[in-house]
């Protein structure tokens, strides 16, 4: 059997590491919502996390460990917006300079919002340009290290406390869920979530979702290899565009994922604006696939409890408009 990259210990450690510094987010839930679904709905609101988004546990968790070992005098990450912002605040705690590297096309407020934060921001051209290999020159050239979004062990680690916190308050509400799903992109949250919520309810089924055109988790789960996005369509789910999941990632995602929805960013439009009605939480596009996947019917809930992660709440002002437009 293919050895993880982490287990649930690894995350018990990331929740000692991150306790104090991340906020405990609610679950939360509609009931209006859930007469109208047929089942239990309970959201994990990330949205309202330190930065707005999951990204700064993993984060912080990673600075964290290079801080105790000493390795710690300045980071360079490459993010369309939430580990961007991430990373800059674990930085600033830290007090080490951030360099992020972030596409030209990312929402205004999450380039603003990370250079608020004392970031220094190098902004590409994700058409033309490879991220990963500017980001490895500036490591070289300023003797930085180098903090992955989603494809490294502490990283994951530090996402799988979402599904850790998740599973104590369910335990808490003396529920034991039937099913869980939430955005991937790269992978860090749900292979780190996934473990967790195995470990607890072993029965249960986990699910990502992603958007149409992006759907390379699926599609990878499906026949057992990592496969990439090619000629993919643009999104509004800026958070959640990657190429393919992780290659630490994605074993995890194999062992305990049961595979990925597909959503259209019309369902994305239509769920932002329900989370804004019914639930009173601003959620960005990529932030509420799971519950889009919910409503174009992709995943039943009626008669089960289903929980659902909202990972940011990062959402670009012009696109709330248009979301309330729908």
């Amino acid at each position: 059997m293919t050895t993880l990259a982490i287990d649930y210990q690894d995350i018990i450690a990331a929740s000692q590491r991150i306790k104090g510094h991340a906020v405990i987010t609610p679950l939360l839930e509609s009931p209006m919502l859930n007469q109208e679904l047929g089942g239990r709905i309970l959201f994990k609101a990330e949205n309202i996390q330190r930065t707005g988004s999951f990204k700064f546990r993993g984060a912080f968790n990673k600075l964290s460990i290079l801080a105790q070992a000493n390795q710690l005098s300045g980071v360079v990450a490459y993010s369309s917006g939430n580990h961007a912002q991430g990373v800059a605040a674990a930085a600033a705690y830290f007090g080490v300079p951030a360099t992020i590297i972030m596409p030209a096309d990312a929402p205004q407020i999450k380039i603003t919002n990370t250079k608020t934060l004392g970031a220094r921001v190098v902004l590409y051209d994700r058409n033309t340009e490879d991220r990963e290999a500017i980001g490895l020159k500036l490591a070289h050239e300023h003797n930085l290290t180098l903090v992955p979004p989603y494809d490294d062990a502490d990283i994951i680690a530090g996402q799988g406390t979402v599904g850790l916190e998740a599973a104590n308050q369910l335990e808490e509400l003396g529920l034991v869920p039937d099913q869980a799903i939430g955005p991937i992109g790269g992978g860090g949250l749900m292979s780190g979530t996934a473990t967790a919520l195995k470990y607890h309810f072993p029965n249960i089924t986990v699910w990502g979702a992603e958007p149409e055109g992006h759907d390379d988790a699926a599609r990878s789960i499906s026949v057992g290899q990592r496969l990439a996005n090619k000629n993919a369509p643009s999104s509004i789910c800026d958070a959640i565009v990657t190429p393919m999941v992780g290659k630490l990632t994605f074993p995890i995602i194999q062992r305990y994922l049961d595979g990925a929805k597909a959503v259209d960013d019309q369902h994305v439009l239509i769920t932002m604006a329900m989370c804004m009605q019914l639930l009173k939480l601003v959620v960005e596009p990529g932030g509420c696939v799971g519950l889009a996947a919910i409503l174009n019917k992709s995943l039943a809930v009626k008669n089960k409890t289903t929980l659902v992660i909202l990972s940011g709440g990062n959402a670009d002002p012009a696109m709330l408009g248009l979301a309330m437009q729908r």
